[in-house]
């Protein structure tokens, strides 16, 4: 089964230097640590190496897939296919995106929706972009007034748009879960 996911939209490929920084956090990080291809990551990422000190009754480390996504880095097809139906994101977030950086959990604990965030979160802070997340209709005003919000949408689906900062504080508020 599946876990939540989220991606980092960005307004271009991401350089060299900077994907080799996320590698070397990502393999710091991590328990375990497969470069499928350059940018994509198959990991167990340790929770506790996020900020996270409670995983519950599960064993801490988490199964994760990281993906940059675009021209030039490999999964065009998907970064195609998950922008096709996108709504203009140029009005909202300063933007067309060129390229993504998608993260994904492989399983559906609370734990691992706090290790997604966080680890989106870290992500950004190494390779920037606006994080984008979809909402359930009654998390529209939880993040609403979150620092760190760039922008939410209702129309064709909720969603937010946000930096490191608004992923951080989202995953603090009370029964924080990321929709799949």
């Amino acid at each position: 089964m599946s876990g939540p996911a989220l991606v980092i939209e960005l307004a271009e490929a991401v350089p060299r230097v900077a994907i080799q920084r996320l590698r070397d956090f990502l393999l710091g990080a991590s328990a375990r640590f497969e470069e499928k291809r350059v940018g994509k990551y198959d990991l167990n990422i340790h929770a506790e190496n996020l900020g996270i000190t409670d995983a519950g009754d599960v064993d801490g480390r988490r199964p994760v897939l990281i993906s940059l996504m675009g021209p030039g880095i490999g999964d065009e097809a998907i970064f195609e296919a998950e922008h096709a139906d996108e709504v203009d994101q140029e009005p909202l977030i300063g933007f067309t995106p060129t390229h993504a950086v998608g993260v994904i959990a492989f399983c559906n604990r609370p734990v691992d929706h706090l290790v997604t965030a966080l680890l989106t979160a870290a992500v950004k802070d190494v390779n920037g972009g606006v994080a984008n997340a979809e909402l359930r209709e009654d998390q529209i005003s939880i993040v609403a007034g979150l620092p760190g919000i760039v922008a939410t949408m209702t129309d064709p689906w909720p969603a937010a748009y946000g930096s490191a900062e608004f992923l951080r504080a989202w995953a603090q508020q009370p029964g924080f879960r990321l929709l799949k």
